[in-house]
């Protein structure tokens, strides 16, 4: 399979060379995977599907295009290139577009040593069936529990390589497990539905379907009877399983194609505090069996471990060639693509600082407030950071989750939000974003 990725990636910079492009490079991805859904205890419907995908971005002076495609045969490639060149000429310049220097290439990595695929054969789809239904009885199972919505279990295996007209050659591949149960209580206006779900790179650190499905059943029971809370300022707990989104604000604004713009309300804090004292956002790319690792970046260059907030201090901004060019800066090898487009900054794993309280000393501390565990629609000023989402959760009272609650807006700044931040000790280390439960003061709350 390997040799089919190579001679595949080979033959689109030929193709591109031939075609007229002064530079180019070339993704050729391989994958398969099954999806087993199961309702009623019966098999609702499988799917399995098996691709190959090849892209092709070419440089012809400062003007580039892209071009993809699903079929593979050699008279196709030669069409794709003569495409992409012809785009191309007629593409406007652009003073920042460019592969990487040979020197700025990465250098004996060993992507082995990452675990990104797991050796386990392809499971049989009896066995993901079995999975899907294991999880789906569980749910059941749970008291008020009156339907579930979905069951499904899954595997994907996918291979990717990638190659470039300055020399750079990499591939690696990659496995997917998951499973995941979304539960539905109470009936007629009064229902509300609560999921739960994993998904690994290895089968053997998935936890059991029964657990997921329980937990699903369990959260959805938890949810009968919600009301609105009153309109008001409150602390706001986000649960574990959603805070995420919060520092992915923090980190959608220090991306370099939005500093290039302007478009970000963080444009102004390079070297200032983002975060309270204390609290840093690392970025480590090379942890053994999770799903944002990587040795090398888009465009070849080698990731690296850093702090992006540095207790409290922004540091840097998540830059590929082009944004770091735009700004005079050095990439930091942040550049993530797919087949269909060009290189693009985004951050490989993060972890946010831990703190010392568990996620129930925050409830206790909290007096009156929300606990949120999931948010809907989302209203995000780039420019200001004004924040505003629909959510839901449960109302907290002397301390205590007093009754579930729905229907309410939360509202605040961004720039504010983190800043009146405390963090509990409850991420989930094994996620490519480990960010635990956030505990924010004084937001604004519009309910009943």
């Amino acid at each position: 399979m390997t040799h089919l990725h190579a001679d595949l990636a080979e033959a689109l910079l030929v193709a591109a060379r031939r075609a007229g492009a002064d530079s180019a490079d070339a993704m050729v991805a391989t994958g398969a995977s099954q999806v087993i859904d199961v309702r009623g205890g019966k098999l609702e419907q499988a799917e399995r599907s098996e691709a190959t995908d090849v892209g092709l971005r070419v440089l012809v002076g400062q003007r580039q295009a892209n071009v993809s495609s699903s079929d593979i045969r050699p008279e196709t490639l030669e069409i794709m290139a003569e495409r992409a060149v012809a785009m191309a000429r007629e593409a406007p310049e652009d003073p920042y577009a460019g592969l990487a220097d040979p020197a700025q290439l990465a250098q004996g990595w060993d992507i082995a040593a990452l675990d990104l695929a797991d050796p386990t054969p392809e499971p049989d789809p009896a066995e993901l069936q079995r999975r899907a239904t294991e999880a789906e009885a569980a749910a059941l199972a749970a008291e008020g529990v009156t339907q579930v919505q979905a069951a499904t279990a899954g595997y994907e295996r996918r291979h990717i390589w990638m190659a470039a007209s300055n020399g750079f050659a990499a591939n690696h591949a990659r496995t997917d497990w998951y499973v995941s149960c979304a539960a539905i209580a109470g009936t007629g206006a009064g229902m509300e539905r609560d999921s739960d779900g994993d998904a690994r790179i290895f089968d053997a650190d998935m936890r059991s379907a029964a657990e997921i499905g329980a937990r699903a059943g369990r959260r959805a029971a938890e949810r009968l009877g919600a009301r609105r809370p009153k309109t008001g300022a409150y602390p706001v707990l986000f649960d574990e399983r959603i805070s995420t989104s919060l520092i992915g604000h923090l980190l959608g604004a220090a991306n370099g194609a939005a500093v290039a713009r302007g478009a970000t309300w963080l444009r102004d804090k390079l070297g200032q505090q983002v975060l309270p004292e204390g609290l840093s956002v690392l970025e480590d790319p090379h942890r053994r069996r999770v799903a944002g690792s990587r040795p090398y970046d888009g465009e070849g260059l080698a990731t690296q471990t850093r702090a992006i907030v540095d207790r409290g201090i922004l540091t840097g901004w998540v830059l590929d060639l082009a944004s770091a060019r735009q700004l005079g800066m050095t990439s930091t090898a942040n550049a993530k693509r797919g087949v269909s487009g060009p290189p693009r900054p985004g951050t490989w794993n993060i972890a946010l600082t831990q703190g010392e309280s568990s996620r129930e000393d925050l409830i206790r501390g909290m007096g009156t407030g929300l606990l949120v565990t999931s948010m809907i629609g989302s209203t995000i000023n780039a420019n200001t950071g004004d924040y505003s989402r629909g959510a839901s959760g449960f109302w907290i009272e002397n301390g205590e989750i007093a009754y579930p609650v729905n229907e309410l807006t939360i509202a605040g700044n961004l720039h504010d939000m983190l800043m009146r931040m405390t963090p509990a000790n409850d991420a989930r280390t094994y996620l490519s974003s480990v960010v635990p439960s956030l505990l924010v003061e004084g937001m604004t709350l519009a309910g009943a």
